[in-house]
């Protein structure tokens, strides 16, 4: 049987993300976003509230949430800014390779830390010359000696240029596209690494955006995560496993925008009376709220498969594809609702066009996302 309703501690979990986002999120969204100031205030105080690094293990002293549960939370933070939930929310995409393929010790070391003070870490993996072509990456990697030497040039990481740790892919020989590619994890302080941060960003500018320069960087055997050669499958694991959080990043901003519009055309008269009273507005929130209903569905049903285990490329491509998508109309409409003013920084809509944009672009584009589901479609 099939059920649509939240446990207690679900809805528990939505309120206390929602309202960590109205008093500590939406106050400071504005000159954050403007500034490109990365919250580290605002990440002290999630990290005192449990809303950071949800899928370290219970054993580990983290709250071992699944990506469903983390979905809710996800949705909520990013109702308030999310540029700044970027910044809460980036450990998760560089957990999920460890969780996946990373062994005992690694996973004590590394999420371990998460738990015990403020600590960020980051998923380094797209290039330069190598973004939805993973199998395309220059970042090389040697064995040498006890240890594996790493060079290349990582850029547009979330947290990049804030980690205290990193975990990266390399390839040892670009000639064999997705079998030469190997995944890492290493500490930010390990000599040869050089990092800065990349400021001018359309949307989400309060979030660290950063590019990662690794010259002869020598790391121990034990930084290799999984098996040599297999980086490439935790790295599309890892993306099965994060879409639907994408989702749910999409479900937030578009329900502030829905909920923004909802307030201002009650308020803005025009010809003698609310723009609410006219029909053009009222079909375009319809639509709204249409689009915010079937995106819940399809992150939702994402994530349920993701905790069960099941197979869910496809549908968590459905889901980011969509939501992505989806948002980015939402928020465009919810500019035109506004009419001038919402071309105006004064009110919030024009942010969240700014913010939704970046969903159709990282972790795969809206249009890797049609690849992924095509090809499936398209399977014998």
């Amino acid at each position: 049987m099939l059920g649509f309703d939240l446990t207690d501690e679900q809805r528990e979990l939505k309120e206390l993300a929602h309202k960590f986002a109205e008093q500590e999120i939406i106050p400071r969204a504005r000159e954050y976003d403007e500034k490109e100031i990365f919250p580290v205030d605002v990440c002290e105080k999630a990290f005192a509230a449990g809303l950071m690094n949800f899928g370290v293990p219970k054993e580990l002293g983290g709250p071992g949430l699944g990506v469903l549960d983390t979905s809710l939370i996800v949705e909520e933070l990013n109702y308030g800014c999310a540029g700044i939930s970027n910044a809460i929310g980036a450990n998760d995409l560089a957990t999920l390779p460890i969780l996946i393929a990373g062994n005992d010790e690694q996973k004590r070391t590394y999420l371990g830390q998460l738990v015990k003070k403020l600590t960020f870490c980051a998923f380094a993996i797209t290039e330069p010359g190598a973004g939805s072509d993973v199998a395309a990456m220059s970042t090389t990697y040697r064995r040498e000696g006890d240890g594996y030497i790493i060079n290349g040039t990582k850029h547009f990481i979330s947290n990049g240029s804030r980690a205290d740790w990193y975990v990266t892919f390399a390839t040892s020989d670009k000639r064999l596209k997705h079998k030469g590619i190997s995944c890492f994890v290493f500490p930010s302080s390990v000599p040869g690494i050089t990092r800065n941060r990349m400021h001018g960003k359309l949307g989400q500018r309060a979030a660290d955006t950063g590019e990662i320069f690794y010259e002869d960087v020598r790391v121990p055997a034990s930084a290799l995560v999984g098996r040599e050669g297999e980086g490439f499958k935790y790295a599309m694991a890892t993306f099965d496993h994060s879409r639907p959080e994408i989702g749910a990043i999409a479900i937030g901003i578009a329900q502030r925008a829905l909920d923004e519009c909802l307030k201002y055309s009650k308020q803005r008269n025009a010809f003698g009376q609310p723009i609410a009273n006219f029909q053009a507005i009222q079909f375009m929130m319809a639509d709204m709220a249409i689009q915010i209903e079937a995106m819940r569905l399809l992150t939702y049903k994402a994530a349920w498969l993701v905790d069960k285990g099941e197979g869910a490329n496809t549908i968590s491509a459905y889901a980011k594809a969509f939501s992505a998508d989806a948002t980015m109309r939402i928020t465009i409409d919810a500019v035109q609702i506004f009419g001038g003013y919402g071309y105006m920084k004064e009110y919030p809509v024009e942010k969240l066009m700014r913010d939704a944009k970046l969903l159709q672009i990282y972790e795969g584009t809206s249009q890797i996302q049609r690849v992924v589901i095509a090809r499936n479609l398209l399977k014998d």
